[in-house]
């Protein structure tokens, strides 16, 4: 990620033109309230009841022009850093942030003397950026994010933000594996679907059009293979194959935890999270009155 010459941090026009400036050189970017939050959603994407952003990772038809979906609202596209819809945020927002899987960056976030002491123990020399009570720490590739690796350390790449703190010192290091492997977990019973998973389709009996239990099976199969063959846009192809699969085999009752399980499978392989996976099945049922 090339660095733009650092701007003052201050409220109003001086966080815009930081923002565009960032943009200008690929780094999308999102304002941020007091507290270091994102703006909260508008009213008619409240509880994402729209959907949320395909272009943005998420799923659904989401068009709002507000600074929306928290990392999803990141942008590089002028028009709308400097729109209407986005001033009313920046006259009040309290920082600029970032989200540095889309800026093609890693950022370990080092919360404390501890966390810093470990990772010059640790990891790779990369450039710096000083925070309030520890370092960023930035590396060039993307990764999947992850928060409490380990005690003060947070990952931010993909499907996070974090607060842009000026260019900060010395040469950004190419992301090394110690990095990607604090992200990778151990499997346990707690990434198993819940087991109540199959309840919301409890009940419905209609005409099974299934000829052959090959049949569905051969669905489950195909949407497995369309999550597994996803290159970008993971959560919004989990989101779409879990609708296709419920809108066929959804309604007559035929679908068990056991299928539920290898379509999340499939989609944690690809880095989704369980509430993830829960969410964009939740969601599928409810858009389809299930």
């Amino acid at each position: 990620m090339t660095q733009p010459t650092p701007i003052r941090r201050a409220a109003g026009p001086h966080l815009l033109d930081t923002a565009l400036a960032l943009a200008a050189r690929g780094v999308p970017v999102l304002p941020l309230r007091a507290g270091k939050v994102p703006f909260g959603n508008c009213p008619a994407c409240t509880g994402n009841r729209c959907g949320g952003r395909p272009n943005m990772k998420t799923p659904g038809p989401c068009t709002c022009p507000t600074p929306c979906h928290a990392w999803a609202a990141a942008t590089t596209h002028p028009g709308v850093i400097a729109s209407p819809a986005w001033a009313r945020a920046w006259r009040v927002a309290a920082a600029v942030a970032y989200h540095p899987g889309g800026a093609g960056v890693t950022v370990v976030d080092l919360d404390n003397g501890d966390a810093i002491a470990w990772a010059r123990a640790t990891l790779p020399a990369t450039r710096t950026v000083p925070t309030t009570r520890g370092e960023h720490w930035l590396y060039r590739g993307a990764m999947q994010s992850a928060n409490g690796v380990r005690p003060g350390v947070d990952v931010k790449s993909t499907m996070a933000y974090a607060r842009w703190l000026g260019p900060g010192a010395g040469a950004t290091a190419a992301l090394p594996d110690v990095v990607r492997a604090l992200a990778v977990k151990e499997p346990s019973a707690a990434r198993r679907p819940p087991q109540t998973l199959s309840v919301p389709l409890t009940g419905q009996r209609g005409e099974c059009p299934h000829r052959t239990p090959a049949y569905l099976d051969r669905g489950i199969a195909m949407a497995e293979q369309r999550i597994t063959a996803a290159r970008e846009g993971v959560h919004a192809t989990v989101y779409r194959a879990f609708l296709a699969v419920l809108s066929t085999h959804g309604r007559c009752g035929c679908l068990t935890d056991t299928h539920a399980a290898r379509l999340f499978t499939a989609a944690q392989a690809k880095g989704e999270s369980l509430r993830h996976c829960t969410d964009a099945w939740t969601n599928a049922l409810d858009r389809l009155g299930l």
